[in-house]
């Protein structure tokens, strides 16, 4: 078995998210006298540069901002589909392709996320830094390579016959038709223009300035969907975010066009059998959780982009949940035939020695979103639009100028005894299921923190290269309780005994004592960093 993480305190502030690289990054502002804001668009510029299969410019982010005199606020940074974006463009298909410029259908709005969470941190948080100094560790990295860890391997091998058809992506990432093997150098010299060039102008710029310019003109060359008028209309906005009371605090998350509904809802089903809670990892504990998600997901599926926050708040509202909660039987499972999603995103946090506290979520959604990439900048664009079906009766059917469904959802807990909790995962709809493992193990069973992230998890539902709707447990869980499982009605496969598939988890806990706790995921190439 490998050598598993240990959690990590300081007395300062904490970073974590998937990448080293870009933890350090964060915590390098912090040790400048960066806040929490700052230190987090360290990370996620850092994380575009280290983790570009994972999360980039092109893509989308939703972040929760917790300060101790305010409470949590949300913005919500996910992009359009473009006005002239209709079925017409989809003729003869039955879904829409998930590479390519057909799959690059809706803004990114990534960057929007920084530019206002930047101009948070600026008037209402005193924040000093400048932009450039945010972005400079990516740029550099950018410019002068970083080193190609297993998973980025891994994904521009198994991907190369989608990837490689883009005559632009093939030269960064499969440079003279070579693949980048583990510990390789990769160069990104445009990407790391493009950054420098948004630290000197302003994150806006992405959007209406001298980048976004360069965008819509590669767009038209490459006859690509999105035009002048799908940037410029772009904004992140400040939202409402989705609050839920339980047993020993308060819980938050995103809301549309987000399902964070579902990550709430998981953990406030199993909130009701606090009075006969079972043991901890036994097969009852994964057999609540897992039905808990499928009468989450149930609920999910109903959901429009457009939702309103009144909408979903009525799904959480405690005599809801305890009708709800009477479908469970401790003995059966449900019956499952959803259809669930996998993706590719990255969670980080950040804590500043002030308190105060970002969760945020930032994606492409597949790997390497949609392949098409930019000449001028170096951006890889996402395809988080495939999402949209291209039947007109779905409640998701494509139409211009409209939300597509996100799987990203940051959490986030204030504890009656004071603690404060920032807690996310990637993986689709593996999200809310590896949420609810880590934070059930920390928050019901006073697990330390690294153990809830490093213990064997599960996952119901599809992965990448694997259609099934199975419940999927790694491998070290035990036999018995697959056995108990097995007896319960769920359809078991196994996974290795460290996989993917169930996520790269993070978490970081302020406690009343002014301590930071961090802990990241040993399935991901993360740290949790501080000083």
């Amino acid at each position: 078995m490998q050598n598993l993480p240990q959690k990590q305190t300081s007395k300062n502030g904490m970073v974590v998210s998937p990448h080293y690289a870009a933890s350090d990054a964060g915590v390098e502002i912090l040790k400048q006298g960066g806040n929490a804001i700052e230190a987090a668009i360290a990370v996620a510029s850092s994380l575009c540069v280290h983790y570009p299969h994972m999360t980039g410019i092109g893509g989308d982010a939703f972040w929760l901002i917790y300060d101790p005199k305010e409470g949590v606020s949300f913005i919500e940074a996910s992009g359009y589909s473009g006005f002239n974006v209709n079925m017409s463009l989809y003729s003869g298909l039955k879904t829409i392709p998930f590479r390519g410029a057909l799959a690059a259908n809706s803004v990114a709005g990534a960057v929007s996320a920084w530019s206002l969470a930047y101009e948070k941190s600026k008037k209402e948080w005193k924040g000093k830094i400048s932009p450039s100094i945010l972005v400079s560790e990516a740029v550099n990295s950018g410019k002068n390579g970083v080193i190609v860890s297993q998973s980025l391997a891994q994904t521009i091998k198994d991907k190369k016959e989608e990837l490689i058809l883009d005559e632009e992506f093939a030269k960064i990432y499969y440079p003279n038709n070579k693949d980048l093997k583990q510990n390789d150098i990769l160069i990104q010299e445009k990407l790391s223009k493009t950054l420098e060039t948004l630290g000197k102008n302003g994150f806006d710029d992405f959007y209406r300035g001298e980048i976004s310019t360069k965008i819509i003109d590669d767009f038209h060359k490459k006859n690509g969907l999105l035009n002048e008028k799908d940037l410029e209309q772009h904004q992140a906005v400040w939202k409402t975010p989705l609050n839920m009371k339980f047993s020993k605090g308060e819980l938050y998350n995103a809301s549309a066009p987000t399902q964070g509904v579902a990550s709430l809802m998981i953990l406030g089903l199993f909130d009701r059998w606090v009075e006969k809670l079972p043991k901890k990892d036994s097969a009852n504990h994964i057999h609540l959780l897992v039905e808990a998600t499928k009468i989450a997901f149930r609920h999910k599926d109903m959901m429009d982009t457009a939702s309103t926050n009144e909408q979903l708040q009525a799904w959480l509202e405690p005599e809801y949940l305890d009708k709800l909660s009477k479908e469970i039987n401790l003995d059966k499972a449900l019956t499952w035939g959803e259809k669930t999603q996998a993706g590719d995103t990255t969670w980080f946090g950040a804590m500043d020695s002030q308190g105060r506290v970002v969760s945020a979520i930032q994606s492409i959604y597949h790997e390497f979103g949609s392949g098409f990439t930019l000449p001028q900048t170096g951006i890889v664009w996402q395809n988080r639009g495939c999402s949209f079906s291209l039947d007109e009766t779905h409640i998701q059917a494509l139409k211009p100028h409209k939300k597509p469904f996100h799987t990203l959802n940051p959490a986030l807990a204030l504890f009656d005894d004071g603690r404060v909790m920032a807690y996310g995962t990637m993986g689709g709809d593996g999200q809310p299921q590896t949420q609810a493992a880590l934070f059930s193990r920390y928050a019901y069973y006073d697990e330390d923190l690294q153990k809830t992230i490093n213990n064997p998890r599960w996952l119901l539902g599809r992965t990448w290269g694997n259609s099934s709707q199975s419940l999927k447990l790694e491998a070290r869980i035990e036999d018995e309780i697959v056995n108990d499982l097995l007896n319960k009605g769920h359809e078991i496969e196994m996974l290795k005994e460290f996989d993917s598939a169930v996520g790269h988890a993070g978490a970081i806990v302020l406690n009343p004592s002014k301590i930071y706790e961090g802990a990241y995921d040993p399935r991901s190439d993360g740290k949790a960093s501080s000083f």
